[in-house]
């Protein structure tokens, strides 16, 4: 490791950065690796059928490199019948025919890696749809089938009911009967993707079988879709339920939130499972596998160290965050600091949830609080995940229930428009009324409030939020603090967050005024520190006085 920052890092000038992809000393490429999200069927659509494709990513990549990105995460390529888009795998070694097929995947990856970017895929390992061919030969080759053990089955309760208590996250009983069977199988999502059998040791080889597949073909590494989820208790019993008198808000937004899921995942033994898939992964070379945990992370593998469950891992504690308050980073690094050897995955935004400006901001958000909020995902310890879209500070698009495609958003609804409002196609052109995406009608329909925001109305203005993200994204490469360093909060008043990245004898300070009114914070670390120019909104330093404009983000090299 570097002991301080390099000549570049005082003057922080976006043009100094080191090329993406390149390791900090001895440090992985992926550690401190800032990863750029595409969900590929909204991202750029290259034949006019409405849908993204891989083709239209590849053309794309210019412009993803112009950002300072180390790699792209792709969302799930493989054949579906997108029943959940794409999280209902139908085959994990082909490539879906909407998104080009093989070829196009096989073009993509060589122009991504020639021009410096790595590429990791979106695996779905814990089930499969249910016209994936294991599942097919599982339920018609009978009880003592070859693969009748591959997926979870269990015989009905006498009284024709569902085996046990577990909640579907998508509503529901998280069973499903088959006459064919005369059982019930599990699904903890939709119906239509039963859940994989990894105490079967055939059933999990083959899925591991995928990994070493996509690896030959030279993918830098996989996120892992609800990576505490491939245990399941062999007893069936019961999920315990949230008391009363702890739920809130979120327990009462999906009834499969009302239970604690201790035994349909996130079983303990979870972590054995992470351990197998890294040690995998890491027989072919220097490849990255982080994995998603939305639920009971600290018991099921999601804050293991890299060389004991997998490299990495990201939780929703900050994607479901909607209160901009120093706690909703302060708290989440205070669990952190509990699990010391951890290397986290930072998001504040993605395919599944409301997007950051209009979670934190509502429907008036200020455009000076998406810069805020870039300035802040780019500054946390970690490996750091871009959904795309968010380097425009795109809002949440509002959508008619006859234009919603999620089947979460139909079955809640109105109560919530579901998952497409983060999802409808980027928006590249400034003219309507496709913005840019496709000559025809897209999967999704483009989203009014992304008018005036698209990347041809940036990408000329100085003062824009793109330029603003290039230019983070060039500062925090720049630095071995910014990108490596550790993180140590600074005591501020509430509503300004601080804290201190340091890398050897490099130290960076940053500051963020999380609130819509000027600050004037008395902090006396900063006294005789130098601010940087890179920076979102206006700040003045006198003395350890520090002036912050509303939603200001500012950068201060400590005196040593």
């Amino acid at each position: 490791m570097t002991t301080g920052d390099p000549p570049g890092d005082s003057a922080a000038e976006p043009g100094s950065r080191p090329s993406p992809g390149r390791a900090e000393g001895n440090a992985p490429w992926w550690k401190g690796a800032v990863l750029y999200h595409v969900y590929v069927r909204s991202f750029f659509d290259s034949d006019g059928d409405g849908f993204g494709d891989l083709a239209g990513v590849e053309a794309k990549l210019d412009y993803i490199k112009a950002l300072g990105v180390d790699g792209i995460w792709l969302s799930p390529i493989h054949p579906s019948p997108d029943r959940d888009w794409g999280y209902d795998v139908a085959d994990f070694e082909g490539v879906h025919r909407d998104y080009g097929g093989m070829a196009a995947f096989e073009r993509l990856l060589a122009a991504a890696h020639a021009k410096g970017l790595k590429v990791v895929l979106d695996e779905v390992l814990s089930h499969t749809s249910d016209e994936h061919p294991w599942f097919l030969e599982s339920l018609t080759g009978g009880a003592d089938g070859p693969k009748a053990d591959w997926y979870v089955w269990a015989d009905p309760a006498p009284d024709g009911t569902a085996p046990n208590n577990w909640l579907s996250v998508f509503g529901g009983p998280a069973w499903a009967y088959q006459p064919a069977r005369r059982q019930h199988y599990h699904h903890k999502f939709l119906r239509q993707q039963p859940k994989l059998n990894w105490r079967n040791p055939e059933a999990r080889d083959a899925a591991l079988g995928v990994l070493d597949h996509w690896l030959a073909k030279g993918v830098d590494g996989f996120r892992l879709d609800v990576a505490g989820t491939f245990l399941h208790d062999e007893t069936l019993a019961d999920n315990p339920p949230v008391p009363p008198d702890e739920r809130t808000r979120h327990h009462w937004s999906h009834a499969g939130n009302l239970q604690r899921h201790f035994h349909d995942s996130n079983l303990p033994e979870n972590e054995q499972m992470l351990e197998i898939i890294r040690k995998r992964v890491e027989a072919h070379g220097d490849r990255f596998v982080f994995g998603e945990f939305s639920e009971e992370e600290d018991r099921c593998g999601g804050y293991l160290s890299p060389d004991a469950g997998l490299h990495s891992g990201y939780t929703f504690v900050m994607l479901l965050a909607r209160k901009l308050t120093p706690d909703f980073v302060r708290g989440h690094y205070e669990t952190l600091a509990a699990y010391p050897t951890h290397w986290p995955t930072i998001s504040f935004s993605n395919h599944d949830v409301p997007r950051t400006l209009s979670r934190f901001g509502g429907e008036d958000a200020s455009p000076e609080l998406a810069k805020l909020m870039f300035a802040l995902l780019v500054a946390l310890k970690g490996t750091t995940l871009i959904y795309q879209g968010e380097e425009l500070g795109l809002p949440q698009a509002k959508l008619t229930r006859d234009q919603l495609r999620d089947p979460v958003g139909d079955l809640y609804w109105p109560y919530t428009g579901g998952r497409d409002g983060c999802r409808t196609p980027m928006p590249w052109a400034a003219d309507a009324p496709n913005l840019g995406f496709t000559s025809g009608t897209p999967w999704l329909p483009m989203a009014r409030e992304h008018e005036g925001l698209s990347v041809a109305s940036q990408d000329a203005d100085p003062d824009s939020a793109l330029a603003f993200a290039r230019q983070m994204i060039g500062f925090r490469k720049a630095s071995p603090a910014m990108t490596l360093g550790e993180l140590e909060f600074i005591d501020a008043p509430d509503p300004v967050l601080a804290f201190v990245r340091t890398q050897g004898e490099a130290r960076i300070a940053c500051v963020f005024n999380l609130s819509d009114a000027p600050v004037a914070p008395t902090l006396p670390s900063l006294e005789g520190a130098e601010l940087l120019p890179v920076r979102a909104g206006e700040a003045e330093l006198r003395g350890a006085s520090l002036g912050l404009s509303p939603y200001a983000a500012v950068f201060l090299r400590l005196a040593r």
